[in-house]
C-alpha cells in the first residue's frame, strides 16, 4: 500500500506544479526514487500524467481566459501571459516543448489555450517535454548522467 500511496501523492504533487499552486514536483519525484518507493518507470510515468493533466487545466484555463484573468486566484499575472503570448505567437506550437521551464512553463500551456492550440496537438506537445523532463530528473537521481 505504500506504493499506491507514493504514487498518489506523486501524481498530486505533479498536478499542482503545473497549475494554480506552487510544487516541487521534481523533488517528490527524486525523493521517492531515492527511497525506492516504486519503480523509476512507474515514478516517471505518474508524475508525467499528473503534470500534463494539470497543464490541461492550464490551457482550459487560457480557453476562457476573458473570464478569469484579474482575478486573484488565476495563475498567471498579466504581464506573464503577454510575455508567453507574444513567445507563442513568434514561435508557434513548438514553444510548447518548453512547457516543463520553470517562469515560462505555464503561462505557455496558457497561452496554447488563449491563441486555440488544437488540443490534440497541446496535449502530445506537452507530454513529450514534460516526461522527458521526467526521465531526465530520474536519470540524474540514479547518476546516469
Amino acid at each position: 500500500m505504500v506504493e499506491i500511496g507514493s504514487l498518489f501523492s506523486l501524481f498530486l504533487v505533479s498536478f499542482l506544479a503545473a497549475t494554480v499552486l506552487p510544487a516541487q514536483s521534481e523533488l517528490g519525484l527524486a525523493g521517492l526514487i531515492g527511497a525506492q518507493a516504486a519503480p523509476i518507470w512507474a515514478l516517471v510515468v505518474v508524475a508525467s500524467i499528473g503534470n500534463t493533466l494539470g497543464a490541461v487545466v492550464n490551457w482550459l484555463l487560457g480557453r476562457g481566459v476573458a473570464r478569469f484573468s484579474g482575478r486573484r486566484w488565476f495563475p498567471i499575472r498579466p504581464t506573464q501571459l503577454e510575455r508567453a503570448s507574444l513567445w507563442y505567437q513568434r514561435y508557434g506550437k513548438w514553444s510548447l516543448l518548453l512547457s516543463w521551464a520553470p517562469f515560462i512553463g505555464d503561462p505557455l500551456t496558457v497561452a496554447a489555450g488563449v491563441l486555440r492550440e488544437p488540443f490534440w496537438t497541446f496535449l502530445a506537445l506537452v507530454a513529450v517535454a514534460k516526461t522527458g523532463r521526467y526521465i531526465i530528473v530520474a536519470l540524474l537521481t540514479q547518476g546516469l548522467m
